[in-house]
């Protein structure tokens, strides 16, 4: 279990992950790193459970376009603002993503549905592996964690679970986190929005009766077949997570030492 869960009912699938053990039985130190969805849809009642948490520093996953067309992060005092775009135009699932979780028209989408939704999903976490703004933005967002100014660290995509998962996934793999925790906790985030998953397909019903529920699903929830697929990708491009972390995202002993200092009990 992770340290605790930010009740806030505009980001239902915010957690700390605080408490998960780490390197030599270490625990994730609690308040420290904090996985949300965009804040554009908290509401007044959450602001005070935002404020109560404090981040020093809010890091946005999302290109320009998708912050474009969805509502602005609601936040309280004056965190640091740093924005990462972990987003390849070539993958339209991004936009789709977008698309659906703010209503939009799915017409233009028609060629992704028929392909099948859950491939692209598979295909896009082992693009996080490879692409260029991925390793990038993945990389730098670790270097935030590293530095105390930046901590509590609040850190969110569009629905805070594919971009934000993996991004947990490198934060807790080279924090000591165990494979099967790791795990657990990704998955998670299907039983914290399934009232959210019901509510956005319901309203979809409504606009689109003919809508085909199951090329929206794989794109509403996560999936072990995702997480496995940019795990097998690490293997296939750098033999080993650790060669990963160190090859792909260019993380020396310095940056990770710093991280485990940072951030472990």
């Amino acid at each position: 279990m992770t340290g605790r869960d930010w009740e806030m009912v505009g980001a239902p699938n915010a957690r700390d992950l605080g408490g998960l053990v780490g390197a030599d039985g270490r625990r994730v130190r609690a308040g420290r790193l904090i996985r949300t969805p965009a804040l554009g849809r908290l509401t007044d009642e959450d602001l005070p459970v935002l404020a109560k948490l404090g981040p020093a520093c809010v890091l946005d996953l999302r290109d320009g376009s998708e912050i474009a067309v969805a509502p602005a992060d609601r936040l309280v005092g004056e965190p640091r603002m740093v924005h990462l775009p972990v987003h390849d135009p070539e993958h339209p699932v991004f936009t789709y993503v977008s698309a659906v979780l703010l209503g939009h028209d799915l017409n233009s989408y028609a060629e992704l549905a028929r392909q099948g939704t859950a491939g692209a999903m598979a295909e896009i976490y082992r693009w996080f592996v490879t692409g260029a703004s991925a390793r990038v933005g993945f990389a730098e967002a670790v270097r935030l964690a590293t530095r105390p100014e930046n901590l509590p660290l609040v850190y969110h995509c569009s629905a805070g679970k594919d971009r934000t998962g993996w991004l947990t996934v490198i934060l807790l793999t080279a924090l000591g986190v165990d494979e099967a925790t790791i795990r657990a906790e990704y998955l998670r985030n299907n039983q914290l929005t399934d009232s959210l998953r019901a509510v956005i397909i319901e309203a979809m019903r409504r606009r689109q009766p003919e809508l085909d529920v199951d090329a929206v699903l794989p794109v509403l929830e996560v999936r072990p077949e995702y997480l496995d697929a940019g795990y097998q990708e690490v293997r296939r491009v750098h033999g080993s997570f650790d060669g990963y972390l160190r090859d792909g995202l260019g993380l020396t002993d310095e940056i990770l030492t710093g991280l485990r200092a940072q951030l472990l009990e």
